[in-house]
């Protein structure tokens, strides 16, 4: 346990699940005092917390929290919230669960990935090479489990994916190595329109890192001082990719390593995932053969571009997770060589504030037709009134596609926006989808 928190009086500012592991690491440690507190009238895991606990509910008082020595803040509430803001002026210690596990984990390897699109797939992929080489580690963080969920002295490394809103209040995370997959505009509602402030929050997960590897076609995952060990990209430098008439090569220092068409993941964005993962392993010094084995073996995520059936001639890819403009973007051009007929895009949603305009170019060419739903459908709809067409959900939006659809095709559900205006979130609005394509109909039937 951290002794440094013994004698402190401590307050958790949300009960999301990251912040449930956190009051149970805390209740170890020999505390002044601790308190919860959350802006909900009716939080969820109220029923996880040990009884006695000193909870709050409703708006948070600037002048209570002030009285504390630290608050851990859930990576749903920005810290620039007046309340939270004004403690930190006052000297009030701001961290997040991350930080708090990075002070805890001082001698095990941790590998931390971020970026705005691919970061689940290479998080997975990275700890599914780790369990393929016998490691016993543990992937967690804004993937699956909270950090403290996963803790525990049997790991000997740990993989996490980390949000921007998690790097806001992590400053002290030691990295065996970390990587930036991309920096598009994502969440610009909390950076106050800014890419700026976006990327600057991605590249806190550089601050004490030591082996640092970027994307070599995204400028924006750079380090300022321009310093990293290693890149992957498009071409055949470093990590990369030789393309040939008949197919298509993952390399390493311009060395042939695997025929793309041997793994199971598909598309251009994710051979770029790949090369990250083989990137982030080869730093922590992991057999490439090892690799090897687990790149073509590796299943992939559901609801990232996702092979659901083919029926028919077309092809139905379940893409719920593209909840911007730039993960779209890969879906559709990693996936229209596959398709040269065209894609049919299912598209709408919350538009979070983004641009929608980058669409626009594939509309007519590698996309044939979009439907669009959702709150913000009329944002995309005025991109191209020749192949945009309005749809009440997501439903009519794949009753339709199929209707217009023709051998060769793909229909893809890659909806560039979050899914909170109809689902409880992308991986209902993915689930749905899947059910509702799987009880199609073949045509002889």
């Amino acid at each position: 346990m951290n002794k440094e928190l013994n004698g402190k009086k401590i307050a958790v500012l949300g009960l999301g699940i990251s912040n449930v592991a956190v009051i149970s690491y805390l209740l170890k440690h020999d505390l002044k005092a601790l308190g919860v507190y959350d802006t909900r009238a009716n939080p969820p895991y109220v029923d996880e917390l040990p009884s006695g606990i000193d909870l709050h509910l409703g708006p948070l008082n600037i002048e209570e929290l002030k009285t504390y020595d630290m608050l851990v803040v859930s990576p749903g509430l920005s810290i620039s919230m007046p309340e939270i803001a004004a403690a930190g002026k006052a000297g009030v210690e701001i961290v997040g669960d991350v930080e708090l596990f990075g002070r805890e984990v001082t001698d095990v390897p941790i590998i931390g990935i971020t970026g705005s699109n691919g970061k689940s797939t290479v998080t997975a992929l990275v700890g599914y090479i780790l369990e393929k080489a016998g490691i016993p580690s543990a992937i967690g963080a804004n993937f699956g489990n909270a950090v403290f969920d996963i803790y525990s002295k049997r790991n000997q490394m740990y993989v996490l994916e980390l949000s921007s809103f998690e790097l806001e209040t992590t400053s002290s995370l030691h990295l065996k190595a970390g990587v930036i997959l991309n920096v598009s505009e994502d969440h610009l509602d909390r950076y106050d329109g800014s890419i700026d402030k976006y990327r600057d929050a991605k590249h806190r997960i550089f601050m004490h890192c030591d082996n640092i590897i970027v994307n070599r076609d995204d400028p924006r995952t750079f380090p300022a001082n321009g310093h990293y060990v290693a890149s992957f990209g498009l071409d055949d430098l470093s990590y990369g990719r030789e393309e040939t008439p008949e197919t298509t090569y993952l390399t390493v220092n311009g060395r042939r390593v695997l025929d793309v068409r041997e793994l199971i993941i598909c598309g251009r964005h994710n051979e770029l995932n790949a090369l990250a993962a083989m990137a982030l392993a080869d730093a922590v010094g992991i057999d490439r053969n090892v690799q090897i084995e687990a790149l073509k073996t590796f299943p992939g995520l559901e609801h990232r571009c996702q092979l659901i059936r083919e029926l028919n001639g077309v092809s139905y890819y379940n893409d719920s997770k593209a909840t911007n403009v730039a993960s779209a973007q890969a879906a559709i051009e990693g996936l229209c060589s596959r398709h040269p007929k065209g894609i049919i895009l299912l598209a709408g949603g919350l538009g979070k504030g983004q641009d929608f305009t980058p669409l626009k170019r594939y509309l007519g060419k590698e996309v044939s037709a979009m439907f669009c739903f959702g709150k913000d459908a009329d944002k995309l709809l005025c991109l191209d009134e020749n192949y945009t067409h309005s749809v009440l959900n997501l439903r009519q939006a794949l009753n339709s596609a199929v209707q217009m659809a023709r051998p060769g095709q793909a229909i893809l559900l890659s909806p560039a926006c979050a899914s909170f205006d109809q689902f409880k979130g992308f991986e209902e609005r993915g689930r749905v989808f899947v059910n509702l394509v799987r009880h199609l109909k073949a045509d002889e039937e």
